[in-house]
């Protein structure tokens, strides 16, 4: 199954719309994490995925592949599950 990284910061007005997509997400089964960069866990996640801005989100497969990414941009739900429904018909 594949996970979706969230990296989001406690001062950023998009982070809190990112957070909302994220709990719909979650409640549809899917795997999310939420990294604050306010963290030095958050910092050191979003520096192995050369995150420098918030909202961002990765989208990996099983093997950690990554599969799309947003970096800096709040995409859709509508978008995200796009990428994830035409991940699941390959």
């Amino acid at each position: 199954m594949e996970s979706i990284k969230i990296f989001t910061k406690s001062n950023c007005p998009r982070c809190v719309a990112l957070k909302d997509i994220a709990q719909e997400l979650m409640k549809e089964g899917l795997k999310v994490v939420n990294y604050d960069l306010d963290t030095v866990e958050g910092l050191s996640e979003a520096a192995y995925y050369s995150i420098l801005s918030t909202p961002s989100i990765v989208i990996e497969d099983e093997s950690e592949n990554e599969i799309a990414s947003w970096r800096g941009v709040l995409p859709s739900i509508q978008e995200l599950k796009e990428v994830l429904l035409e991940r699941r018909r390959c």
